[in-house]
């Protein structure tokens, strides 16, 4: 079965960055955009509440990858893909300050992999 979330070697890379610096007990949240982006955050456990309107996509680096609801509901056809780009932003994820981001891209699922993710093939 493909995995609704994934990451790139360099995602994992500064995963595993993050981890050292802050300790495992990490998780990362999808924003839906507003005052902290529109990207995979990465916060330690305690940071931030998942409450019943987050979905549970995966995990990435060990971690577990959640996304609220109405972000589910519109982006239920893609596999998110989490990497890393240049710079900082305004961001409230762990790698801030670091020089670095994490960049959520998507692809489509093919009509075979839907079908297996919605348990009809």
């Amino acid at each position: 079965m493909v995995d609704r979330v994934t990451a790139t070697p360099e995602a994992l890379a500064l995963i595993e960055q993050l981890k050292a610096q802050y300790g495992p007990a990490l998780f990362f949240h999808q924003s839906g955009g507003c005052c902290d982006n529109s990207a995979a955050n990465c916060y330690q456990v305690g940071d931030l509440t998942i409450g019943a309107q987050d979905v549970l996509l995966g995990e990435i680096g060990g971690l577990p990858f959640y996304i609220g609801a109405a972000q589910y509901e519109y982006w239920n056809h893609t596999q998110l893909i989490i990497d890393v780009v240049d710079g900082t932003g305004g961001t409230f994820s762990l790698e801030g300050g670091s020089g670095k981001a994490f960049h959520t891209r998507s692809r489509l699922f093919t009509d075979e992999e839907w079908a297996g993710l919605q348990g009809t093939g």
